[in-house]
């Protein structure tokens, strides 16, 4: 290669990252809605092709989608929103968990739709049937809002049909609410600027989807299984506290960036919290002990997390007392866990159900399984 040959190359590639970056500044940001509350007064603000499109005063809510127009659908906006119960007792029928989505739109409506929880407009077709989602709403994915708001609907369907819609918290949601924006995808930074606010104003207390967001708990008892997205360390178990405790603990605080957090509080929020754990799947591990005490204390049979991905999700761990289910679903893996007739299964996108079984080789884990 000769020296002209040299400085052309060194030319690309020094020009490439600012030719990709000028390509994506150029892409029609469509994001949206978001509902704020100015003076007490509800506006609506959507974003097509880079506009402001703001309406004044209104009753739903309609979300499209520019490059799949039939996968739009329109939301009525709650007349109250009420904080969530902590604990319930165990489910009539089936009971469906998926975590992560972090935004993976067009994955979770092919779990729903493959799995007969809602039909192609969205309507809950799962009559007493519950969906837990474990956490991880936010970051990476390009369908955030979206997501949110679709979650925000099925609740109210499933709940007028006999059903439940349970959203848990997770530490993606926990950093977007407190402004660690690390993840955030440049799209909804811009869509902020777009609308002449702070990017933390999209979901503060003066935003329907804040409002929504601030009722969910960090964990859930549902009959004997506990749902937290994370899991459970022996730093938080040794405070003896209830679930309704470590939820009403948590609540005031989920906005608070950790610097500014009092120092009985750094517990719930740091490594060792219940949306942060990673100690079932990562050194230093939990032993079996710390488990089994865990699950005696809350009077459960199994802790359900998701969080922490492993190559052999979804999978059982701890002689099947922990159950994870975070498969990656931003490598386009479509699965979940269905809990039905006292056991539990594993879903996937095309509706195949297979029964799931605790294998004792699922608890060696290497660095290299967890990814």
């Amino acid at each position: 290669m000769n020296g002209i040959q040299k400085a052309l190359t060194v030319l690309c590639a020094q020009l490439l990252p600012i030719m990709h970056a000028a390509a994506q500044s150029q892409v029609a940001i469509n994001d949206g809605p978001y509902l704020f509350y100015e003076t007490g007064k509800p506006i609506l603000k959507t974003i097509r092709d880079n506009q402001v499109v703001t309406f004044a005063n209104p009753d739903n809510v309609e979300i499209t989608f520019k490059d799949h127009p039939d996968w739009n659908f329109v939301v009525a906006i709650k007349g109250q929103l009420d904080i969530e119960p902590s604990e319930w007792k165990k489910p009539d029928d089936k009971l469906l968990v998926i975590s992560d989505i972090e935004g993976e739109f067009e994955v979770f409506r092919a779990l729903l739709l493959a799995n007969k929880v809602v039909d192609s407009q969205y309507n809950w077709i799962y009559g007493k049937g519950q969906l837990v989602i474990d956490g991880d709403l936010f970051d990476r994915g390009s369908h955030v809002t979206e997501y949110l708001w679709l979650l925000y609907k099925l609740e109210q369907d499933a709940t007028s049909k006999g059903g439940y819609v349970h959203t848990i918290l997770g530490n993606h949601d926990i950093m977007n609410l407190s402004g660690d924006l690390r993840y955030v995808l440049p799209k909804y930074k811009e869509s902020a600027q777009l609308m002449g606010v702070d990017y933390m104003r999209l979901y503060d207390e003066n935003t329907e989807l804040g409002r929504w967001l601030r009722t969910k708990n960090v964990m859930e008892r549902i009959g004997d299984q506990l749902f937290m997205h994370a899991g459970l360390s022996p730093e938080i178990l040794k405070l003896h506290l209830s679930v309704p405790e470590i939820n009403e603990k948590c609540r005031p605080f989920l906005a608070t960036p950790k610097k500014s957090l009092p120092d009985t509080m750094k517990v719930f929020f740091g490594k060792d919290s219940p949306f942060w754990y990673r100690g079932y799947f990562m050194a230093p591990r939990a032993t079996l002990t710390d488990v089994d005490l865990s699950l005696n204390y809350y009077q459960c049979k199994r802790i359900i997390v998701g969080h922490t991905i492993l190559d052999r999700n979804i999978a059982l761990y701890y002689r099947g007392k922990v159950l994870g289910i975070d498969v990656d679903a931003h490598s386009g893996k479509c699965s979940g866990a269905l809990f039905k007739h006292n056991r539990w299964y594993i879903i996937n996108d095309k509706g195949i159900e297979k029964k799931l079984r605790y294998k004792k080789g699922n608890d060696i884990i290497k660095d290299s399984d967890v990814l």
